[in-house]
């Protein structure tokens, strides 16, 4: 029983602390890595000077007076070698030893008859007395749930795992590399706004003493960042947290990195190409290549990106109904045909972006641009010149879901304020998705806006690349407490 290992395991600590050593050092001395020992171990070897190594005690093989065992840190694994005529305090370390324990030792490298390059340990002392046994010793390491929820376990025990959020981070590098090198200028913005805004969705609500008032989590980071080209600085962008109070599925969270990137005197064509530049450095940095798995299929991101027509694709997958002239009623019936949650207050910009998402954009496995959205569809974009009503807008899908959005931005201070207007009715309506009138934002674009292109690319980007559910690719996801929890 756990409980027994537990209370078996505080014993040993005690005894540990009796003997005048110290189960919780604040350090302990180490002069290599494993995997640095490791790829100089010739040299090491034939100098014969003692190396100190540190890590998680992994194995443990007991022969009596000698004790093989393996410790891993963060870089690689590498045995241990305890003899009893030849390891400082030898018969009270294998009396007090654990599965888990960190451990440092000190001592020369050397070659067993069987070829296993190991530690002959000469002095060993505790770094870290672990309370619990390794985690595949008890229940519930395989489950999906268990795993998110004790992350922490996960990493310890898969290095695959600790492989994927390395290829993470070297992602979001690669995004900032290549804005950087493109001369675009990184910036922070507030997490809490007074009025959430730049896109359809719910926010959360927090209060804020000192001031005693009331925020929002922000839900984008759009209005701010446009603020700041208003202001001048013209190539700009975020890669920061933004919240959504809405439902999780393999491709959505409440909370997640989002990056948005703002490009004045330049329109969503500029920005097209940009992208596509921008997604195939990024891919290739962070797997190597070009080509990536998804759900059986090969997904080829380096052959030029076709673009397909929102409206035309639409109208093909829902008996010619039009995206662009459809009245309410007839679109509120396809929603209902489909079985979509079409709420009776939802507006037509609601319900054909409904309708798409079900019958147009799982068809989409290989990268494209999807462009010519309907206006209604596109509240912060620039309305195409040729048809008032499209929208100057494209995203990047692949494997049947959104992938980055990009805008020609509306900068008509007037025309902005009318299509708010029209969010707030909705929101009136029951729309809590539907955009809020932002009078600060507004006052900004009144001081004028050059011509700006913007686009936006999430965290989920990277779980397609590695064929997974985007929670599964976040170190600690936001998990439903458990009962009893405060």
């Amino acid at each position: 029983m756990l409980d027994d290992i537990i209370k078996e395991r505080k014993k040993k600590l005690e005894a540990i602390r009796k003997a005048g050593h110290d189960p919780y050092p604040a350090r302990v001395k180490r002069t290599f890595s494993i995997a640095k020992a490791l790829e100089d171990f010739g040299e090491l070897a034939r100098s014969g000077k003692a190396v100190s190594l540190a890590g998680r005690l992994k194995a443990l093989r007991d022969q009596g007076k000698i004790i093989f065992a393996d410790i891993e840190d963060e870089s690689g694994k590498i045995q241990i070698v305890l003899k009893e005529d030849e390891t400082k305090e030898f018969e009270f370390w294998r009396t007090v030893l654990d599965l888990n324990d960190f451990i440092a030792v000190a001592g020369p490298l050397f070659e067993t008859k069987k070829g296993e390059k190991s530690v002959q340990v000469k002095e060993l002392n505790l770094a870290t007395k672990s309370l619990l046994p390794p985690p595949d010793k008890w229940a519930g390491l395989e489950d999906v749930e268990v795993r998110l929820r004790e992350r922490y376990v996960d990493l310890m025990v898969h290095p695959d795992v600790r492989e994927l959020f390395r290829k993470k981070s070297i992602f979001w590098e690669g995004v900032r590399e290549f804005l950087h090198g493109e001369g675009f200028f990184e910036v922070e913005t507030s997490v809490l706004e007074p009025q959430a805004g730049g896109a359809e969705a719910e926010p959360f609500r927090t209060h804020h003493n000192a001031l005693d008032a009331d925020f929002f989590l922000r839900i984008s980071l759009e209005l701010q960042l446009k603020k700041l080209v208003v202001g001048g600085f013209e190539s700009v962008f975020e890669i920061g947290r933004v919240f959504r109070n809405e439902g999780i599925d393999r491709d959505h969270l409440q909370d997640f990195t989002f990056m948005e990137c703002y490009w004045g005197y330049h329109d969503y064509r500029d920005l097209m190409k940009l992208v596509e530049t921008m997604y195939r450095f990024v891919i290739k940095k962070t797997t190597g290549g070009l080509a990536t798995a998804w759900q059986g299929n090969e997904i080829d991101w380096s052959r030029k990106w076709p673009e397909v027509d929102y409206a035309e694709m639409f109208k093909q997958e829902n008996d010619g109904l039009d995206p662009l002239e459809a009245p309410r009623a007839a679109l509120f019936k396809r929603a209902k045909e489909l079985k979509l949650e079409a709420d009776k207050n939802a507006g037509e910009g609601r319900l054909v972006d409904l309708i798409y998402k079900k019958t147009v954009r799982p068809k989409l496995i290989q990268p494209c641009f999807l462009v010519n959205h309907p206006i209604l569809v596109s509240p912060l974009s620039k309305a195409s010149p040729a048809n008032p009503q499209i929208a100057e807008r494209f995203q990047v899908v692949a494997c049947g879901t959104e992938l980055g959005n990009g805008y020609s931005e509306l900068n008509d201070p007037l025309d902005q304020r009318a299509r708010f207007m029209e969010q707030m009715k909705l929101r009136k309506a029951g729309d809590k998705e539907a955009m809020a009138l932002d009078e600060d934002f507004l006052r900004a674009l009144e001081y004028g806006m050059p011509p700006t292109a913007g686009f936006g690319m999430s965290e989920r980007v990277f779980a397609i690349l590695m064929d997974k559910p985007v929670r599964e690719t976040v170190l600690f996801p936001l998990m439903r407490p458990k009962k009893g929890a405060q």
